[in-house]
């Protein structure tokens, strides 16, 4: 608002106020005694600006946006922990709780023992770096008689705080609808925010009256495990029964559930440049058709339902390297776009080059 009030409008404004009889000349007294003046208002107009900006939520920064925020008692979703699922060998072997172990650039601590040899641990660390589960276990702590732990499983993704601009969205979202005791975007805003959560569809009366259903995805858009699940009832209402034990409202009975993987395999003619095969490409492929199904996960909270288009899927293999043309694109042995129903979401499965 004030990027054209510089230094030199500042003192030329100044100087035209003096009488054009006296000497207004660089290094003259009146000009060396309004420059540094000059200087100091220029400043005062940056600040002005800068608190102009900080003011409205639309261009505020992250510090100024979470205050501005906390008006409507909103604030950034935390960093949250992942947990992930450890056997151990011999199973017979009694782990004692809070035993704490390395993977990768990430230590783990037994929170809870699901099975003779089958063990949750809980990252030290939130955020998403705890969600990758490549490599070997090290004791950090000793266990006598510990020949082996494995990591088989990524239970309840760990989630990076929350970002500035999805803050930002989540915030004006919340100035266009209202949220209160169970309605819909209460449920979606309360179940959202509990970690591991990625996006969530209510259905009201899915079992008769007073009864919600709850289809939640993980935080990386993936059918949610069991353990996610369990975490998501315990909250909202542990015993199912609408007792008003969670954070539902009494009489409301919800179960909590995830959607339905539904397999996608793609076949096509693909031609490559001199000096590209399938074989070579074949991972790039594959990564460029799961960019297009994560897309349509993430768009799923939101739809009724997805449709895997072919043309979609051809666009995304034409943009890998070496591929100069496609033809007789199928899913699932049929020449026509997949239409999944409002529980499913796609996940890839085979890719042949026919």
């Amino acid at each position: 608002m004030y990027e054209d009030i510089t230094y030199e409008v500042i003192l030329q404004r100044m100087l035209d106020r003096i009488p054009n009889t006296m000497d207004k000349r660089e290094g003259s007294v009146i000009y060396d005694a309004l420059a540094p003046a000059a200087a100091e208002l220029e400043m005062m107009y940056i600040e002005l600006d800068s608190i102009l900006h900080e003011t409205f939520a639309d261009t505020a920064s992250r510090a100024y946006l979470i205050r501005r925020a906390a008006e409507r008692g909103i604030a950034p979703y935390p960093a949250s922990q992942a947990v992930i699922q450890a056997v151990s060998v011999p199973s017979a072997l009694e782990m004692p709780m809070g035993t704490r172990f390395s993977l990768g650039d990430n230590n783990y601590f037994v929170s809870e023992k699901v099975s003779a040899g089958v063990y949750k641990l809980t990252c030290e660390t939130g955020g998403t770096d705890g969600n990758d589960i490549s490599g070997n276990l090290i004791p950090i702590d000793y266990v006598e008689g510990l020949e082996s732990i494995t990591a088989t499983a990524l239970l309840i993704p760990g989630e990076d705080e929350e970002d500035t601009e999805v803050f930002r969205g989540r915030y004006f979202r919340s100035t266009e609808t209202k949220s209160y005791g169970g309605n819909r975007t209460d449920y979606i805003e309360k179940t959202n925010s509990i970690s591991g959560v990625g996006s969530t569809k209510v259905t009201r009366a899915w079992n008769g009256g007073g009864t919600v259903l709850l289809t939640i995805l993980d935080s990386q858009y993936s059918k949610a495990s069991d353990a996610l699940i369990s975490r998501v009832q315990e909250i909202m209402d542990p015993d199912g029964e609408g007792e008003g034990l969670g954070v539902a409202p009494i009489d409301h009975q919800v179960t909590v559930d995830t959607a339905e993987e539904v397999t996608i395999n793609i076949s096509a003619t693909i031609t490559f440049q001199d000096g590209y095969t399938f074989d070579s490409q074949k991972q790039l492929i594959k990564n460029a058709i799961n960019e297009y199904l994560l897309e349509l996960r993430k768009e799923w909270a939101d739809s009724d339902t997805l449709i895997v288009r072919i043309s979609k899927i051809d666009n995304k293999i034409l943009g890998v390297e070496g591929v100069i043309d496609i033809t007789g694109t199928e899913i699932n042995e049929e020449a026509s776009n997949a239409e999944l129903t409002m529980y499913q979401i796609p996940v890839l499965g085979t890719v042949v080059n026919s």
